[in-house]
């Protein structure tokens, strides 16, 4: 057995840094499901009906959204992706307070101008992170490094899901502090993220878009095994810039103008909106609602949470070996079609058997639909858990990446704002039938991969365009080379002449 090189390890390490920022979003997301099933929450708010748990939810992807648009591209792009990722982390510590400690006897204003500064905090933070990992990581295992990303958000939901429970248990004794302290809680990893972020090396396509060539090589050295390994990528990134600065100019243009990137950009819009109108993004926020249509103990439901919570971290480690080994059009495929079987059991076990005093169902049905539901997180997490931000974050070319992840990634809160909004009026009107709708879109989603999404598994970031029906941009940056004479760029961001290459690279 060849243990991995010191290199190699590294890599892994600081693309863990980055990939715990989907802590924040995994952690958020669950964190109003619990306190949903708190009385002390909902007396402090003023108990909030179903229309004023979508508002939250919808406050939330709106922050999102637009810093998703029109935010995080530009502080990554000028200032580096560690920048982005921070300024994000710092937005989320601060709404923490906010959300916990807004007072009471105004209304529920204050918990939703928390929520909305978090979705515009993670909006900055999530789409740098992707494409940090996706800069640093080899090819080889980009993917199996990525399924990490979708991994880090069941750790959120892990921890935020155990610790409610845990005061949930002690709710009398707690007060109040029984939603305060899961709120609080939040503030944990970002401030983690906050210390360790910058430890890491920026990315080298960023140092290289920034024409700081000697700085992008340090950062190399520091991921890949030998100087050849350097020198080349160093090259290939170059000329794929070069071509991208004379031909491809702009920032957000391109994605409309050029052909293939706007290809990439609709199909990166449909497989992010689908990741949320799966089910899976309505069950994260309201599965609390949703077990008290068969359970009515409030600590029943939490365990359950922290368990599908639980499981949801070994269920994505599973895209560490299928998503470089089966494909991302495959994983995706099978995922949606086992997502879709899962919905159409539970709703069919929920509405073909007996309803008892109190709209609740025997122990054995419940049983049942839990493990459905289990069986659907099994079928979701390491596909369109992980695997769409794995796709996201690796079809752009480097002129676009940031703002094409940051566009892509908040469908999935538009997604969110679609569903979201709507599915508490949903359950209360037709209950678990309205797992049928979501069975339904699984299998609109498993045609749509079938047919029009394209295999991207161990491609370069820099042929990723010839595969969307492009050039290649290391190819037409290096013809650039032989009829310019200019590809390359100094320390100080100026061209060279390609009699000065030899000496400088």
């Amino acid at each position: 057995m060849q243990w991995p090189s010191r290199s190699r390890v590294y890599n892994w390490y600081i693309s863990m840094v980055a990939a715990a920022t989907m802590v924040l979003y995994g952690y958020d997301a669950s964190v109003f499901n619990a306190v949903q099933g708190s009385a002390n929450w909902k007396k402090w708010w003023g108990n909030p009906d179903a229309n004023l748990l979508g508002a939250i939810n919808t406050c939330y992807t709106c922050g999102g959204i637009a810093a998703g648009w029109f935010f995080s591209a530009p502080i990554s792009d000028r200032f580096g992706r560690r920048m982005s990722i921070t300024v994000g982390c710092i937005l989320v510590i601060a709404s923490t307070f906010i959300q916990a400690f807004a007072p009471a006897g105004h209304g529920v204003g204050g918990f939703l101008a928390g929520r909305t500064i978090i979705g515009f905090g993670q909006g900055i933070a999530l789409p740098a992170g992707p494409v940090y990992i996706g800069e640093l990581a080899p090819a080889d295992i980009r993917g199996k490094i990525m399924s990490f990303w979708q991994m880090f958000y069941s750790v959120g939901s892990f921890i935020a899901f155990w610790i409610n429970y845990a005061c949930t248990k002690r709710a009398a004794t707690l007060g109040n502090w029984d939603w305060q302290m899961v709120v609080i809680f939040q503030i944990m990893v970002p401030i983690l993220i906050v210390v360790l972020i910058w430890f890491n090396p920026e990315t080298p396509r960023w140092f290289i878009q920034k024409g700081r060539v000697e700085e992008a090589k340090a950062a190399l050295r520091r991921v890949r095994d030998t100087e050849d390994e350097v020198e080349e990528e160093v090259m290939q990134i170059q000329q794929a810039i070069q071509f991208e600065k004379e031909s491809l100019d702009g920032s957000y243009l391109p994605l409309w103008k050029d052909k293939s990137l706007r290809k990439r950009l609709l199909l990166a819009f449909v497989i992010n909106f689908g990741q949320q109108v799966t089910g899976q993004g309505s069950l994260n926020s309201y599965s609390t609602i949703v077990y008290k249509k068969v359970f009515p103990s409030n600590d029943t439901i939490q365990l359950i949470n922290a368990l599908n919570a639980t499981f949801g971290i070994i269920f994505t480690l599973t895209a560490t070996f299928t998503v470089d080994t089966w494909g991302r059009k495959m994983v995706l495929f099978i995922g949606a079609i086992g997502m879709s079987a899962c919905m159409i059991i539970s709703a069919s076990v929920y509405v073909g058997t007996p309803t008892y005093p109190g709209d609740l169902k025997s122990t054995s049905v419940g049983a049942g639909i839990v493990f459905s539901m289990f069986l659907f997180a099994l079928f979701y997490k390491p596909s369109w858990g992980a695997v769409v931000w794995i796709w996201t974050g690796e079809v752009f070319s480097m002129n676009v990446r940031a703002q094409a992840v940051g566009m892509a990634s908040q469908m999935q809160n538009v997604g969110n704002l679609v569903v979201n909004q709507i599915f508490p009026l949903i359950l209360e009107k037709i209950g678990f039938k309205a797992m049928y709708m979501f069975a339904g879109i699984n299998l609109i989603l498993a045609a749509f991969t079938w047919f029009f999404l394209p295999e991207t598994k161990n491609l370069k970031l820099e042929e990723m365009d010839q595969l969307f029906g492009g050039v290649n941009h290391i190819e037409k940056g290096a013809n650039l080379v032989e009829s310019h004479g200019a590809t390359h760029f100094d320390e100080k961001g100026q061209d060279l002449a390609i009699e000065d290459v030899g000496r400088k690279v």
